[in-house]
């Protein structure tokens, strides 16, 4: 028998000892192993390439800041598509792959009855903040009840990368119909620099007045930003 393409090898890895041996360039390079696709995109696929090389080099694009997996979910199929060897058929795959990782994330999450402090309100809305990649500002608020339990959790507002405006006439509806006694409000910055703008500190000061007045406590305003978060509570400003 001949040698194994390396192509193969991780497919056959796969075969033998299950997905969780593989490595992450070794799971994009299964995806990537289509074989000679017909049509539009054979001229531009250059099907030469190797897939696992294809999803080294994949893993190696800069994206939003990351690079790695966690890149995946900001890469457009026009940025995918620069690299050699993937043409539109792969890249799509691709995307639509980091968005069903996306969905699973929140289809898995553990419903919290509380959250006790704000790296646990952090990790629980961070699969939210990562539609279109991560590359937009999202505002979510979390509705509690007077013993701090989740009774709703609902986008605000969806923005552009570097802002997304905040309504608290939105914020007061929601906490009133759904009769909450505390809120916490958190917003990602796509550039993962958690540092809170002027906006973020004025819009804060602002919904805890308000919500004092109305016997509402905010409870904190929490940026997100990749693996790292800023707290207004934890930092003395709420």
């Amino acid at each position: 028998m001949g040698k194994k393409r390396r192509d193969d090898l991780p497919y056959e890895k796969f075969l033998q000892k299950g997905a969780e041996s593989l490595t992450d360039a070794e799971l994009l390079a299964i995806l990537l192993r289509t074989g000679p696709i017909p049509g539009p995109e054979a001229p531009k696929a250059h099907l030469d390439c190797p897939a696992l090389a294809l999803a080294q080099q994949v893993l190696a694009l800069p994206a939003g800041g990351r690079s790695g997996l966690s890149g995946l979910p900001s890469l457009s199929p026009a940025q995918l598509m620069e690299i050699r060897g993937i043409g539109e058929v792969k890249a799509v795959r691709l995307c639509c792959v980091a968005e069903l990782g996306r969905r699973l994330s929140l289809c898995t999450r553990p419903q919290l009855p509380a959250f006790p402090d704000p790296a646990t309100a952090a990790a629980y809305c961070r699969p939210l903040m990562e539609g279109e990649g991560g590359t937009v500002e999202r505002v979510i608020l979390l509705l509690l009840d007077a013993k701090g339990r989740l009774i709703h959790e609902r986008v605000l507002a969806i923005g552009t990368v570097n802002s997304a405006p905040v309504s608290p006439r939105e914020v007061f509806l929601q906490a009133l119909k759904y009769q909450a006694v505390h809120f916490i409000l958190l917003h990602n910055h796509p550039s993962q620099d958690v540092k809170p703008s002027r906006e973020d500190a004025e819009i804060t000061e602002r919904l805890a007045g308000l919500g004092e007045m109305m016997q509402l406590t905010m409870l904190d305003h929490i940026i997100v930003g990749g693996t790292n978060y800023f707290s207004f509570r934890e930092a003395g400003l709420l």
